[in-house]
């Protein structure tokens, strides 16, 4: 909701009738973001009301989810029937986060706990100076305090703390038995808290070993609800479910295989497939991994990050998740340093064209051999993508008059944008004998062999492998992609020799530099005139 007088949004969602008189005296410490925001529910209140301190669309949408999905979970903790029972260890992780949250400075954050009249602890910020005498107070306090009266002490000191962690985790009451454990837990983790900030204010900051002894919290309730009625969300799972929706909407299949890549390579980083626990940091960590193995901050900006933001957004949008982790994490892009053009210089065009003309078939097989022939000739006189001519089916080729013309069409493969265009055949590849390969060849693709089932995806990936190790036999330049430099000399040519951007564009199937050139199109007659000016690849 807009609230009047400002462009942040509100989150704002009623009370439930049956749980009113349960949930008033609670205090709350609702996540807004990064930070969060504490309310305490009195008994004129009739709903949650807080500002989602922001009016950016996107993060409007995270956070209205991240706060709807704390939410939920503390109305299911008060439906919950009967106190929860918690172990030993989940004491001590709970006790863990309180550890954390005390033990280090956080930089520079300087910090003085005090204990007050009523018992209770209080933390100042403020403090000028952290005084080893004060911690020492707090460490000899808490180990002095009485069997007898501990439990009433530390119910004053950690009670309230206590009770809003475990609302936050969809707990609303323990047994006597729980609560226990976890006030000596945080009696303990206060205790190590203390010595570590004395250790620091003397001048001593290596590495905390206490801080290992707590494990990651694991909600023995959500673990329970999610086993009897929603399955556990699964990082790879994501990837497949976000597919069967992207996949009736149209969206392309290598988009498919590189969403599924990403998510592969993130489960295996942090050896576990739970996308629940996914936090920034381990996003953070992962794109560290990913650079510090070579991985060029292209590909990790591009692909893994743009993947993972893109699977965990879905995610939240579809109520499975509350937050995205990867929302907010990006990779510097590094200044690309370039010694060359990106398209093949005239000896290196001639080079593979030569080694094409001349290639006689070995081992291979027949259709890998006639790509070999023919597909580096395709490139080089239509500016075309790898993949468009490996996956050309006889179909896809036709005479129109006194011109041969070939479809690159979806209908047969991969397709960027999913549109078909029709591309004129330039006159060399005609006087090749081109035609005559399409006319002597078998009904379906020219180039690769579908499987059993009719898919065509792992032999079209093989036969563009096979092609760009092909190239690399005669152009062994790192700077220069194989085959992709075909569609900018192509481009480099054919404004050598005067035709117009827009043909060349719609012969290459890019999009138009303009809303005004995205109308029209580019006729088999305004191709023909441009290929008429196209040279022939002179080969030696």
């Amino acid at each position: 909701m807009k609230r009047k007088g400002t462009l942040r949004q509100q989150f704002v969602q009623r009370i439930p009738a049956d749980l009113k008189a349960l949930v008033v005296g609670r205090k709350l410490l609702v996540p807004v973001g990064e930070e969060f925001v504490p309310i305490t529910i009195s008994p004129k209140m009739d709903a949650i009301r807080l500002s989602l301190r922001t009016s950016v669309p996107s993060e409007v949408k995270n956070r209205q989810a991240q706060v709807a999905g704390y939410v939920e979970g503390v109305w299911e903790a008060m439906r919950t029937k009967g106190p929860v029972s918690l172990g030993q260890r989940d004491a001590t992780a709970l006790a863990g986060e309180f550890y954390h949250a005390w033990a280090d400075g956080r930089g520079e954050r300087r910090t003085s706990v005090q204990q007050l009249p009523d018992g209770s602890w209080h933390v100042d910020d403020e403090v000028p100076d952290n005084v080893p005498e004060e911690w020492q107070a707090v460490i000899d306090h808490m180990a002095d305090l009485g069997e007898a009266e501990r439990a009433s002490e530390l119910e004053r000191s950690f009670g309230s703390i206590i009770d809003r962690m475990l609302l936050q985790r969809g707990i609303a009451e323990v047994t006597a038995t729980s609560r226990q454990l976890i006030l000596e837990a945080f009696r303990k983790a206060l205790i190590d808290a203390a010595e570590n900030r004395q250790r620091n204010a003397s001048g001593d900051y290596s590495p905390d070993a206490k801080a290992t002894r707590f494990p990651q919290w694991e909600s023995p309730v959500a673990s329970s609800r999610r086993s009897q009625s929603v399955p556990k969300i699964s990082i790879i799972g994501l990837a497949e479910d976000w597919w069967k929706e992207a996949k009736a909407a149209g969206r392309s299949i290598s988009t498919y295989e590189s969403y599924r890549s990403a998510a592969h390579r993130l489960a295996d980083f942090l050896k576990h497939d739970d996308a629940a626990t996914v936090k920034p940091s381990d996003i953070v960590a992962f794109k560290d991994h990913r650079l510090a193995n070579g991985i060029s901050s292209k590909t990790v900006g591009d692909s893994d990050l743009s993947a993972l933001r893109r699977l965990f957004g879905w995610a939240v949008d579809n109520l499975k998740l509350v937050t995205n982790p990867a929302a907010h994490v990006k990779v510097q892009r590094a200044k690309q340093v370039r010694i060359r053009s990106k398209g093949f210089t005239e000896q290196e065009a001639q080079a593979i064209l030569r080694h094409s003309r001349d290639h006689q078939r070995g081992q291979e097989s027949a259709h890998v051999a006639a790509a070999k022939r023919w597909v580096p000739w395709l490139c080089a006189y239509t500016g075309a993508r790898l993949g468009e001519m490996v996956q050309l089916r006889k179909q896809d080729v036709r005479r129109e008059g006194d011109c041969w013309i070939v479809t690159i069409t979806p209908e047969a493969g991969t397709v960027k944008d999913k549109e078909a265009r029709e591309v004129v055949l330039h006159g060399h590849l005609v006087d090749l004998g081109f035609p005559d390969f399409v006319k002597a060849a078998k009904h379906g693709h020219l180039f690769l062999r579908p499987n059993e089932t009719g898919e065509i995806r792992g032999a079209w990936r093989s036969v563009k492998n096979r092609l760009s190790e092909f190239a690399r036999e005669v152009v062994d330049d790192p700077a220069v992609a194989p085959n992709h430099g075909w569609r900018h000399l192509f481009k480099t040519i054919g404004r050598e020799n005067g035709i117009a951007d827009s043909v060349l564009d719609g012969i290459c199937g890019h999009a138009p530099s303009s809303v005004g050139g995205s109308y029209g199109g580019v006729s088999l007659k305004a191709q023909r005139d441009a290929f008429a000016k196209f040279p022939r690849f002179v080969v030696k």
